[in-house]
């Protein structure tokens, strides 16, 4: 089985962790300071802040920003879920908007139109690991004086216009998750150039606790979203290996671009630098294509079959101008292309994608 994605975990994390384990100190500690001073020179930001997943980072990164109820935050439809659930976790109301059909990433062209006097911020998902269209949408933000929060939790890498996707926006927000380009088991991370968001996400995360002499003392409603030294250990070791590992991802993704031929490859911004999360074909086809992957033993994965506006509980979020999202959830198949795969793996891949009818 050639499996759609796969952890590489070495050595060095196994030492790293033992290391924790072996100190006593297993909660968040010094080694989650490290992690975070080292991602936030990774991204380029001032400031990171780790948290137990990427959703718990959405969550922060938005109440950081101050979204309330009844806030509304433009988000695509073609996303996970955790980008839409995020908002609804502060009360605020996700307005979605319909994605470009070759970069599966917000169109900037129809975000302004959904801009109102309650539009608190937009949430650009860089997905599958290729940079939103920032320019354009900064642009839009500044304009109507909205927030940017960047769902980066695919984009560990990724690039545009020459700086860091993690850089962008009021705030970005990434996940740790094991199939990620890098991996803390489970965790996330949110990073920023403002002091005063960095503050209060802080304190968010750690039940509203305040810089006081004795530390039990609590501002605001909080919650418990910190990450462990053991996550932080495993996350060092991973940052060091994350550039060599997104290159591997794009060697293999060159080789598909060069030899797939009855399947539509992912299409690239020009200003942008793709980190390959997933490497993410459109095919009419696809019954017949995933029937042929299943059959030899490839993995795949269907991300996402259905866009967010159209689960029970974002129905009453729908319009009619979704119509990408929609026609993306009936055509998208990402196949593997992480580091672990031989060249033997990517030749069968693309033997059996182009011997499909």
């Amino acid at each position: 089985m050639i499996p759609i994605a796969k952890p590489l975990i070495g050595d060095e994390e196994k030492t790293a962790v033992m290391n924790v384990l072996n100190s006593g100190m297993l909660a968040s500690g010094p080694r989650t300071e490290e992690f975070e001073k080292k991602f936030a020179e990774y991204v380029g930001t001032k400031y990171a802040i780790a948290t137990t997943s990427g959703t718990t980072a959405l969550h922060l990164g938005l109440l950081g920003l101050g979204v309330t109820k009844h806030d509304e935050v433009i988000l695509p439809s073609f996303s996970f879920i955790a980008t839409a659930n995020a908002v609804l976790f502060c009360d605020a109301v996700p307005v979605f908007c319909d994605v470009d059909p070759r970069t599966f990433n917000l169109a900037p062209e129809k975000i302004e139109k959904l801009i109102t006097k309650k539009t608190k911020a937009i949430m650009p998902v860089h997905l599958y690991g290729q940079a939103a269209d920032m320019n354009p949408i900064q642009e839009i933000a500044q304009k109507h004086s909205v927030h940017i929060i960047g769902d980066a939790c695919q984009a560990h890498g990724a690039v545009y216009d020459g700086k860091m996707v993690g850089s962008f926006g009021d705030v970005e927000c990434f996940s740790f998750y094991p199939t990620k380009n890098m991996t803390t088991g489970e965790g996330g991370m949110v990073t920023t150039n403002n002091q005063e968001v960095a503050e209060l996400i802080i304190s968010l995360r750690n039940h509203g606790r305040e810089k006081t002499k004795w530390g039990y003392e609590h501002g605001r409603l909080g919650y418990n979203y910190r990450m462990t030294d053991i996550g932080a250990a495993i996350g060092l070791e991973q940052l060091k290996k994350l550039p060599k590992n997104i290159q591997m991802r794009q060697k293999n993704a060159a080789y598909f671009d060069a030899h797939l031929k009855t399947v539509e490859i992912p299409y690239v911004l020009p200003k942008a630098t793709h980190a390959y999360h997933q490497y993410t074909i459109k095919s009419k086809n696809r019954d017949a294509l995933t029937a042929s992957l299943k059959k030899n033993e490839i993995g795949f994965g269907i991300y996402y079959p259905q866009p967010l506006h159209t689960y029970k509980h974002l129905k009453k979020y729908a319009h009619d101008d979704l119509k990408n999202s929609e026609t993306l959830g009936n055509e998208v198949v990402s196949l593997p292309v992480h580091p672990a795969l031989s060249s033997q793996d990517i030749d069968t891949i693309v033997k059996v994608i182009n011997a499909t009818i």
